[in-house]
């Protein structure tokens, strides 16, 4: 977490904030932390989050694209 945890979260890929985020929820459920510490595990769990969010509303936008994009009973995907 330490390499990413410094990072914007808008210079995340998916993974990485979904990695880190996973990271953050176990150290806040484990607790032995300082309010301010939980605080800032909190903020920054947010920010994962929407970053998180916003990876699959784009990715839930170019699926829909595809499949308007694609004439029906086509294989669009056979290249990918």
């Amino acid at each position: 977490m330490a390499e990413t945890a410094s990072q914007d979260p808008a210079a995340l890929s998916y993974e990485q904030a979904r990695d880190e985020l996973v990271q953050v929820v176990t150290r806040l459920e484990q607790g032995g932390i300082t309010l301010e510490e939980s605080l800032q595990l909190w903020e920054r769990g947010e920010a994962l989050a929407a970053r998180c969010e916003e990876w699959l509303l784009g990715a839930r936008q170019r699926l829909e694209a595809a499949r308007q994009g694609a004439p029906a009973g086509s294989d669009s995907g056979a290249d990918a």
